[in-house]
């Protein structure tokens, strides 16, 4: 139980701090045990910050792929908008999402390699579901769109939105959430839609 704690506790203060702010003393008082008992857990702060961003790699992932399950009912335009608009707010009360992207967008220098290849394995895993929630909607889409190129664009425009929730302010991330959705709807599709 210990171990598990740790890993949450570890993940609000890096998600709040980063791993040059967070403490171990913090984490430790805040689980209840002394800072040295972490070591029976974990070999290092930098040990606890790997695993931590490997759990909170998988779980964004499969947070995903439920959100996507969870939309059988809802025709493909409902499901992609309303995947933008919650995975956007998510960001404020989630600290497991906080955490991924921060750690993606900064990620420590001594760590970038592993930081890449869990953010790549996320980026990949995505690629995944989402050209496969077309390729189950193919018919939607324009003669000329392929279920993989819908899929890349998706993306393409939901880390562009990503970067702006990031480094920008709420109005500028919802006027560009609104008008790249439009623009990429009409391209994939004979359809028209707004978010």
């Amino acid at each position: 139980m210990t171990y598990d704690q740790l890993k949450q506790t570890a993940l609000i203060q890096f998600a709040q701090l980063g791993f040059e702010g967070a403490s171990l003393s913090v984490i430790a008082n805040e689980v209840g045990i002394k800072k040295q008992s972490i070591y029976t857990h974990f070999k290092s702060k930098d040990d606890l910050y790997i695993q931590t961003f490997h759990d909170a790699t998988d779980y964004e992932i499969d947070f995903v792929k439920q959100f996507i399950e969870d939309q059988g009912s809802l025709k493909l335009r409902e499901v992609l908008s309303k995947f933008l608009t919650e995975y956007l707010e998510r960001f404020e009360k989630n600290n497991n999402m906080k955490f991924f992207m921060r750690t993606s967008f900064y990620p420590p220098v001594k760590h970038e390699e592993v930081i890449k290849m869990g953010s790549n394995k996320f980026v990949d895993r995505l690629e995944s579901l989402f050209t496969a929630l077309f390729e189950q909607n193919s018919d939607l889409l324009k003669a000329n769109i392929t279920p993989e190129t819908a899929a890349l664009a998706f993306l393409t425009m939901l880390d562009g939105l990503l970067v702006e929730l990031i480094y920008g302010i709420p109005e500028r991330l919802q006027k560009r959430s609104k008008q790249s959705w439009s623009v990429f709807w009409r391209g994939i599709s004979n359809e028209s839609g707004e978010l």
